[in-house]
């Protein structure tokens, strides 16, 4: 009897236990919790970090998260106003505001990160669409580019910045505002998004690189035609200079040669008036010079009898080593 009582004991006390331990709950600094009973909620959101007590078996406890949550997108592809392909990797930062709201709606975490998938990948690719790729990647106004002085001077327009009307954090915050508007009725507060990377599409990537490709070898090709033009420009002043110096060389060559002739002839005037000898021996000699240069190998000379040339020939008998010599009769 007493062992019967005993285990009685220990039933009746197993189910208080167990009883004990369905009615009571803990919520920690970083929960929220939604009691439910038979699936709805009931009463308010428990938002107090502590011991807390429910109906056993009839009443079960939902954990909400009320930290600051990450949303993470795929990245994915959208054109933007001047059509043009670009991959977008968009991060958003959230919390759940109103429970209550929250669980009624989407119940889980899952289910939220899913909505906002849908949410803000949609205001992403209208904003996106609304505005040109330099507006979406581009963030300061009026910035002032470094510059080469060299380039600048060649090409006053190359590295020049175009003007945007807004920027990327301006983008964003559109992106933002009408997200937030669509994400409160979910009990969820947006509390920050960005641009984590935006690239080319990879179907049009290779066109930019080329198109890129082809401006800065536009840009090599202008240097290189204007230092063409340079070189041969120098090249010109050098042939130039080179002819006014060979010119002025042979001109004072000429000078110098013309007084040395003068001054030749001056000599040979002088000697050749001393006396009649003189005279007779400058007329051999000059004309000896004079054969050497009119009469060669295989040379034949017609001459008349009383010819200047002709009279220091007469009475000489022709050898092998003579050049022969026609004798024209002078009978005219």
């Amino acid at each position: 009897m007493n062992r019967i009582a005993l285990i009685a004991s220990v039933a009746v006390l197993g189910v208080g236990a167990y009883v004990t331990m369905s009615s009571v709950y803990t919520v920690s600094e970083v929960e929220q919790m939604i009691i439910t009973q038979f699936g709805k909620p009931i009463g308010e959101p428990v938002t107090t970090a502590g011991l807390k007590l429910k109906m056993p078996f009839i009443q079960d406890v939902n954990p909400i998260d009320k930290r600051v949550l990450e949303w993470d997108g795929n990245p994915s592809d959208m054109p933007t106003k001047d059509k043009l392909y670009v991959s977008v990797d968009l991060f958003a930062r959230w919390r759940i505001t109103d429970p209550l709201q929250y669980f009624l709606r989407l119940r889980d975490e899952r289910s939220a990160q899913s909505r906002l998938d849908d949410i803000l990948g949609s205001e992403t690719r209208n904003a996106v669409a609304k505005h040109e790729l330099i507006e979406i990647i581009r963030t300061t106004k009026g910035r002032q580019p470094l510059r080469d002085v060299l380039l600048t001077a060649a090409e006053p327009d190359m590295g020049a910045l175009v003007p945007i009307q807004k920027g990327r954090q301006l983008v964003e915050q559109e992106i933002f505002t009408a997200a937030g508007e669509k994400v409160r009725v979910f009990g969820i507060e947006l509390l920050d998004i960005r641009f984590k990377r935006i690239n080319y599409n990879e179907s049009v990537r290779p066109k930019i690189y080329d198109r890129m490709i082809s401006e800065r070898r536009q840009i090599a090709e202008r240097f290189l035609s204007e230092g063409n033009g340079e070189a041969a420009r120098i090249r010109g002043n050098r042939v130039r200079e080179l002819n006014k110096i060979q010119s002025e060389a042979y001109r004072q060559v000429e000078e110098i040669r013309g007084v040395a002739d003068a001054k030749a002839t001056e000599i040979y005037a002088k000697a050749y008036n001393k006396s009649p000898e003189s005279v007779a021996f400058y007329e051999f000699t000059r004309t000896m010079q004079s054969y050497k240069s009119i009469i060669a190998e295989n040379t034949t000379l017609v001459l008349s009898t009383d010819s200047d040339l002709f009279k220091f020939l007469k009475g000489m008998a022709p050898d092998g080593d003579v050049i022969p010599v026609r004798r024209a009769a002078d009978n005219r």
